[in-house]
């Protein structure tokens, strides 16, 4: 498949984080994502990616214990399962991002993969957890250990690397080497703090890796986790580096980008930055704390 018609959901918090409960919570917003995504179909999306932790707020901000119980097993779990359902009734690749309840008994920020077939083709562990205050999300999440897969679905090869992971560009080229055509970028970030690099750090890291990204942020301000303003302007960026078809940094928004993956091997067969790498001489750098 040549051409890819890929979008991103970004969104704000549709509840009351205080006074109700997980399952309001994740009801509401299941509902208004469920309505983008039909919106979506109707644009002849084949691809999706939905925002970091979409089914909650941002906790992180705050240190709650409280917040343990919201985590879901994947894909055994009710927000799996619907968007598997759903995946398969609209044709469309989902990528989910939840707060997982591993197998191990650990949780983690997790995003599952299914193809347009409803299949759950796997999950990707969120690698890098930060600590930059007053978000904590060494908390809450336990460090990813499933490496960098990438996933053969109906529209290519896709990946995820999650919000913070962006930062280490390491993963962005595992994801490559491992063959990743669309590497979907969810995020929850906030203005003041990496609003100045959003559309620096994914667009250089397409151009390095010869991929396309998919970036999504949420919008609004979570205001019983503190004043901060999440900006949304999600976008997508081709292995050039252009920006293409940025959301807006205030309202929720589907933003849907016409991919064409011919792209990947024109830019690829233009750089030869494969052919030119010398992995024999990073191993210390790689090997250094």
């Amino acid at each position: 498949m040549s051409t890819v018609k890929a979008a991103v959901i970004q969104m704000s918090l549709k509840a009351d984080p205080v006074a109700d409960s997980f399952d309001t919570i994740r009801d509401r917003m299941t509902e208004a994502h469920m309505a983008l995504i039909e919106d979506a179909a109707k644009e002849g999306v084949q691809a999706i990616g939905l925002q970091e932790v979409w089914t909650m707020p941002y906790f992180p901000a705050r240190v709650d214990p409280h917040w343990f119980g919201s985590a879901e097993v994947i894909p055994e779990g009710p927000t799996t399962q619907l968007m598997m359902e759903t995946a398969k009734r609209l044709g469309m690749v989902i990528v989910s991002p939840i707060y997982e309840l591993g197998e191990d008994g650990k949780r983690y920020n997790t995003a599952a993969v299914i193809d347009a077939d409803g299949r759950y083709l796997g999950k990707f562990r969120k690698v890098h957890i930060p600590k930059i205050l007053p978000y904590d999300e060494k908390f809450y999440f336990a460090d990813g250990n499933l490496g960098f897969p990438v996933f053969e679905t109906a529209v290519g090869k896709v990946g995820v690397y999650i919000c913070y992971d962006r930062h280490f560009p390491e993963g962005w080229r595992e994801l490559a080497l491992n063959g990743a055509e669309l590497v979907f970028n969810p995020s929850a970030t906030f203005r003041g703090l990496s609003d100045h690099i959003w559309t620096l750090e994914q667009p250089g890291a397409a151009i390095a890796n010869g991929i396309f990204i998919g970036a999504n942020n949420r919008v609004g301000t979570e205001l019983a986790f503190g004043n901060h303003y999440f900006y949304g302007s999600s976008y997508f960026t081709d292995p050039r580096g252009n920006v293409l078809n940025q959301g807006p940094d205030d309202k929720d928004a589907l933003v849907v980008s016409d991919l064409d993956f011919a792209m990947i091997r024109e830019v690829r067969d233009q750089w030869q930055f494969y052919r030119d790498r010398r992995p024999e001489t990073y191993v210390n750098a790689a090997r250094r704390t």
